[in-house]
């Protein structure tokens, strides 16, 4: 990976703040308007400053104005930025543990469980956990975005239209049911959606919902198809720089701890009502938002099937892990204990997931000891 180059005026900016015993960097690629950012970082910051008493002050940097994507863990090692989101498909070589179970992703649906199972397994799974420890990255709590779905320039609502269609995709599973269903693959960051499909070197792009205002791909993706192609959910969420959470006091982590159960609950429940808003407002300027017809929702379910029993091989072979049905088996299992935890809970009670949450991950963590060598 390349080393960032900053300008000086940027980096004397970042040197000073990180000087500071209680200020610190936070870095987030997306733009503010989407939740991981939004609720994740700039609300987050807010939150922190208050659960800590004033003894921390993040200075939040949103977008690409620190870090491009693929440069979020190196930034977070070189202590560039002091935590940053970063998304584990943009590293799979150096986060296989994570990238294995994100395998799975095509399998799952329910963001609400998803998120807080990931942070569960993420922060107690001894591979996972050495993975963050090799990588020099303390990890602090996850992100999951809704099903992805298909926003088109042209419908796309069974496997005659999904032929020879440039779909942009994100992660293995999502390509090879692509290419499966006649389609062609394309391989490019969520913020050269709009301009693929405008400049129509993309026909589709599998992303939430959420993204037809976010990201005004109603502009130029007017057909909908409310066809769920996995969701994504590997990495950190808040990834720490290892000598600066070493710094930190006790107390001081256990805000950053309560500031991340209440700020996953606030980006799901923030995520579930942009999805809602998005397709409504594509339906109010024309589009058009279509459930799959049978061939192409069989064809979907069907892979899903095979992708959740071949994710153990992949885990083994294409990742390198050790003991990769051990890795697979912890994760479906954690999903499972979520699924059931939350059976019943309001999924868009605050309160009520940010309690579940403490109780059920953060409570179980020794602030003393956690993410320290």
């Amino acid at each position: 990976m390349k080393k960032l180059i900053l300008s000086t005026a940027l980096a004397g900016l970042i040197a000073g703040a990180a000087s500071a015993q209680t200020d610190f960097i936070a870095n987030s690629f997306y733009d503010g308007a989407v939740p991981m950012s939004g609720e994740g970082y700039v609300r987050w910051a807010e939150l922190v400053k208050e659960l800590s008493g004033g003894e921390l002050a993040p200075e939040v940097f949103t977008g690409t104005v620190l870090l491009a994507p693929r440069a979020a863990l190196q930034g977070i090692q070189d202590n560039v930025v002091q935590v940053a989101h970063h998304a584990a498909v943009y590293t799979p070589s150096d986060l296989p543990v994570a990238n294995s179970v994100q395998e799975l992703g095509f399998a799952y649906s329910d963001p609400v469980a998803a998120i807080f199972a990931v942070a569960d397994f993420s922060m107690n799974n001894e591979a996972q956990l050495k993975e963050w420890k090799d990588q020099q990255v303390v990890y602090l709590g996850a992100f999951a975005t809704p099903p992805y779905v298909l926003m088109c320039s042209s419908p796309v609502r069974n496997l005659a239209e999904m032929k020879g269609k440039r779909i942009r995709t994100a992660g293995s599973a999502v390509s090879i049911w692509v290419e499966e269903a006649g389609g062609i693959p394309v391989n490019v960051p969520s913020s050269e959606m709009y301009t693929g499909l405008e400049r129509g070197s993309l026909d589709c792009a599998t992303n939430s919902a959420s993204d037809l205002v976010d990201r005004s791909l109603l502009e130029v993706a007017e057909h909908t198809t409310l066809l769920s192609t996995g969701m994504y959910y590997a990495g950190p969420q808040w990834g720490f720089n290892t000598a600066f959470w070493e710094g930190l006091t006790s107390g001081q982590r256990e805000a950053l701890m309560e500031a991340s159960a209440r700020s996953m609950a606030r980006i799901v429940i923030a995520y579930g009502n942009k999805v809602e808003e998005g397709l409504a407002a594509s339906k109010a300027a024309g589009g058009n938002v279509y459930e799959p017809e049978q061939d192409l929702a069989e064809h979907v379910a069907e892979f899903r099937d095979r992708a959740s029993a071949s994710a153990v091989e992949k885990a083994g072979t294409d990742y390198g892990l050790s003991d990769p049905e051990g890795v697979i088996g912890d994760f479906e299992a954690t999903m499972q204990k979520w699924s059931d935890l939350l059976d019943g809970v309001d999924p868009k009670d605050e309160d009520a997931l940010t309690e579940i949450a403490m109780k059920e991950i953060f409570s179980k963590i020794d602030a003393s000891t956690y993410g320290v060598n």
